[in-house]
């Protein structure tokens, strides 16, 4: 599994290797203000062997905050306080890229202090996780076209606070059923005016979004990802002549701006789309596999030795693993993750997880 291990050139940044850490929310942002810790910056320290690392989600606004402890990007002492995780991570010669993420309808009000904002007034089945327990989803406010256009520009600032903090780039949560990927979808987006009602309508916001963050940071330094047919967080993508119609016009939207990188974290039985946007896809191309194991092992490098892929991303076995490409490339062995600490808590099941040497 040679190939994997090789360089490879990410807009001015040359990756080490052709793996990647995933983003994945820890809810460890107890600095004031949702802002990251010393702790923080050793645990993404720790794992500055990977190519790229793609951050936990960041809201760009406080309003787009969806669980507990999870650190922003729009405020002064957030992007400080972002600074010293990028100088470990860089002192270690790591790239990393913040992940903006925006959870729209599927946050709460005990979270944000008023009532989530989504396409359309459609609340989410199911419940989100706060400091006083689980709780409904409730239902969201339906963002006017003002509204709309202020988080894009909320994106955009977010993005250049991201870049004064250090980062190497941004990556666009448009997966997962937050908010970009709430507008892609025709259950949480019933919309008839210019942000719904069709495949093309529907994945304009993600394209201004997208453009607005593009003419911040210029277009090498923005990634941006999906996962079609994910139904988390209450997404139905199940007619998938729909769900086709709309991630290829996306991607055909996306493809001329000249993006750093596309990051699809695959649901089943999607492959021949995933294999179809890769084709389209003229850049470098990211996939986070499903792969019928959990969680992704040393299988899924194949992928790019065989040219589905240009990066595979890891997610929980880079949580146990800080010394993943070295484990990869050795075969194992690898450690479990702990899933009872995986959201909050203190260093345990976070930054003390052994590594070979």
């Amino acid at each position: 599994m040679s190939k994997a291990f090789e360089s490879h050139q990410l807009g001015d940044a040359t990756l080490k290797n052709r793996i990647v850490m995933a983003p994945m929310t820890r809810s460890r942002a107890y600095g004031p203000g949702q802002s990251p810790t010393e702790l923080m910056a050793t645990y993404y320290a720790q794992r500055a062997g990977a190519g790229l690392i793609v951050s936990e989600g960041a809201q760009p606004s406080a309003v787009g905050q969806g669980y507990p402890d999870t650190p922003g990007i729009h405020t002064a002492e957030q992007v400080a306080a972002w600074r010293k995780v990028t100088d470990a991570v860089h002192a270690e010669d790591g790239v990393i890229y913040l992940q903006l993420m925006h959870t729209g309808r599927v946050s709460h009000p005990t979270l944000i202090g008023q009532q989530p904002l989504g396409p359309s007034p459609v609340a989410a089945k199911g419940q989100v996780y706060t400091h006083e327990g689980p709780q409904d989803f409730v239902t969201p406010r339906e963002l006017t076209d003002a509204e709309i256009k202020q988080t894009v520009q909320d994106y955009a600032t977010a993005a250049r606070n991201a870049i004064e903090a250090g980062f190497d780039g941004v990556e666009l949560h448009g997966a997962n059923g937050y908010l970009i990927h709430q507008f892609l979808a025709p259950n949480s987006n019933r919309r008839t005016d210019a942000w719904g009602g069709s495949p093309e309508a529907r994945t304009r916001f993600a394209v201004e979004v997208t453009k607005a963050v593009v003419d911040a940071i210029g277009a090498d330094k923005v990634g941006f990802r999906i996962s079609p047919a994910n139904p988390y967080n209450d997404i139905d993508e199940s007619d998938i002549a729909d769900t086709e119609a709309t991630y290829t016009t996306l991607v055909s939207a996306l493809a001329p701006l000249g993006l750093a990188y596309l990051h699809l974290m695959e649901a089943p039985e999607v492959r021949d789309l995933v294999l179809r946007l890769r084709k389209e896809w003229v850049g470098t191309f990211i996939l986070n596999p499903f792969t019928g194991q959990e969680p992704t092992g040393p299988d899924a490098l194949q992928l790019v030795e065989d040219g589905t892929a240009d990066l595979i991303a890891y997610g929980s076995l880079f949580l146990a693993n800080p010394d993943l490409p070295a484990r990869l490339a050795a075969g194992g062995p690898f450690n479990t993750p702990d899933r009872a600490s995986l959201y909050g808590g203190d260093e345990h099941g976070y930054t003390d997880y052994p590594t070979l040497g």
